[in-house]
């Protein structure tokens, strides 16, 4: 059997165990599959899929936040363990920063985090927040690129609030999204106003030298 069909293979079962809340399952799964597959390609095809399942039931109402939260919680526990360690080189560039727009779950942002730091990029990294103070700190802080993540659609529509404040504060970054929504809907990150969208974790590092390119 291939690694891509064990995946294939293992993502209900990953599914099942993360849904249960079951941190020793979804460990022995991942740690079967770790000597055979790249962790990237693991992540985004295994556990990225298996907890926008999970999103999807939470806005149909089939599952509870607590238990998107717990899920979301155990996945990059485990995440940052397998990601490469950092390999940051001093640059000079524009400031690039990364955000959860009001959403709960993190793994996203990690693995674009780390794939840029691996790339040689220097990132802030707001974490978690609000349209409000995201807006101001990307003012304050005069952010060059603005790279937001999602899970839910509700998170996707409020990168329009957040492109239209700045706007109104007369600052205008290059705004980067990405997450389930932005793959489910081709056309969205346009509707929302940003400039460019990635699928994977590994189009952040192109999606960025492109930009800083286009603006040198």
């Amino acid at each position: 059997m291939t690694a891509e069909r064990d995946i294939d293979a293992q993502r209900n079962v990953f599914l099942e165990a993360l849904l249960a809340i079951d941190r020793l399952e979804v460990r022995r799964l991942l740690e079967e599959l770790v000597s055979e597959i790249s962790p990237v390609i693991m992540v985004e095809q295994l556990i990225v899929p298996a907890l926008e399942v999970i999103g999807e039931r939470w806005e149909q109402g089939d599952v509870p936040l607590a238990q998107v939260y717990m899920s979301g919680r155990i996945c990059e526990e485990i995440v940052d363990t397998l990601l490469p360690a950092a390999n940051v080189q001093q640059q000079r560039q524009p400031v690039i920063a990364i955000a959860v727009l009001e959403d709960y779950h993190m793994l996203g942002k990690r693995m674009v985090y780390a794939t840029l730091r691996s790339g040689g990029f220097v990132v802030s990294d707001y974490g978690r927040i609000d349209t409000d103070n995201l807006v101001a700190r990307v003012v304050r802080e005069r952010v060059a690129i603005l790279l937001i993540s999602v899970l839910m659609l509700p998170s996707a529509l409020q990168v329009k609030a957040v492109r239209e404040r700045l706007d109104a504060a007369g600052w205008r970054p290059k705004i980067i999204v990405g997450g389930a929504p932005f793959r489910f809907d081709r056309q969205l990150w346009q509707e929302v106003g940003a400039d460019a969208v990635g699928y994977t974790a590994s189009d952040s590092v192109g999606l960025v030298t492109s930009l800083l390119e286009a603006s040198a």
